[in-house]
């Protein structure tokens, strides 16, 4: 069960709103995020201006401090639907060999909500003309909590709304390895490799929700088709054990270097578009618009994603613009 499945067949169902069924609502948001059956982490149609999140390799990339803020509002019209805000900074430092990051997240569907916080370093390897291995290592904390109270249910003993969740740290670490030169770049990663345990009603093992090892691979190129315009066709790959294998496939085109302009394809599940400016050489700003592919589709009115990113010079030489990744 994914994040998606299970909106799909709350609705499918009419179990979705206050006072019809909660119980069985309660149930499925709980599952949805924190079982080991789903895909746990938040989504991004602009993902690519956001690989710390999920690559700690990232942080060394770059010549500049960067900050990166996104905000994401999906399935609007759905009561309780995902709301996700994000901000990462990443400084390679005077070497360039490596660098350091920070993330933040908030994430919050339904009565589940969770604040992250992540610290990152990284360092790279030159293993050949203009092209590095850039290794990596995450650790932070994830804040959980759970609010029953938004929800109307029938049954008020029933024993699966009675372990809530209330102020839980889950500490955890990640690991990721990025490999990259002018034009092609390929990402592994595993931003969080402890199972934590994150609760369990006592009584059948199969409630018990527990953070899954979620594998990210990233992949893509930039092409030249002339003097002008280039096109970069990449995909991100998403697997959780048990869970179907999520594939983001995209490709965009950047026109003088100061506007992308692109398609997403999220593979059985929406579709969407994509508009980046360079505002000027530092500041960039970016828009994404999202349109269901499933059953879902009847219920909401699309997905919305801002992206804000500016990157400061610091005097240095050799500042890098544009980022093509």
């Amino acid at each position: 069960m994914n994040r998606i499945k299970a909106y799909r067949d709350i609705q499918m169902a009419g179990f979705w709103g206050r006072g019809v069924t909660s119980a069985v609502c309660s149930l499925m948001f709980v599952l949805l995020s924190l079982s080991g059956r789903a895909q746990q982490d938040p989504m991004y149609t602009q993902y690519m201006n956001n690989i710390l999140s999920i690559n700690p390799a990232y942080a060394s990339l770059g010549t500049s401090l960067e900050v990166m803020v996104i905000s994401r509002n999906q399935w609007i019209g759905i009561d309780g639907a995902p709301i996700t805000q994000a901000l990462s900074a990443q400084y390679p430092m005077r070497n360039f060999d490596t660098g350091i990051g920070l993330s933040f997240l908030s994430d919050e569907i339904g009565p589940v909500h969770q604040t992250g916080v992540y610290f990152d370093y990284s360092r790279k390897l030159r293993v050949g003309y203009r092209s590095y291995v850039s290794l990596g290592l995450k650790a932070g904390v994830n804040f959980y909590s759970t609010d029953y109270s938004i929800l109307e249910y029938n049954d008020s003993g029933d024993p699966l709304l009675g372990d809530d969740v209330i102020r839980k740290f889950l500490p955890n670490f990640g690991v990721g390895t990025f490999f990259y030169n002018e034009r092609l770049f390929l990402g592994l990663s595993a931003p969080k490799l402890l199972r934590n345990q994150i609760t369990d009603v006592g009584y059948s093992s199969q409630f018990a929700s527990k953070e899954e090892i979620h594998l990210f691979l990233i992949s893509g190129y930039v092409f030249d088709i002339n003097r002008d315009v280039k096109f970069k066709p990449y995909t991100l790959v998403k697997y959780v054990g048990s869970a179907p294998i999520s594939v983001d496939l995209s490709a965009h085109f950047l026109f003088y270097d100061r506007l992308w302009l692109g398609a997403n394809w999220r593979i059985g599940d929406a579709v969407g578009a994509t508009l980046q400016a360079f505002v000027t050489k530092q500041f960039k700003v970016g828009y994404a618009y999202d349109v269901t592919a499933t059953d879902l589709n009847s219920f909401n009115r699309g997905t919305h994603e801002v992206f804000l990113s500016f990157a400061f010079n610091l005097g240095r030489r050799r500042f890098m613009s544009p980022r093509y990744f």
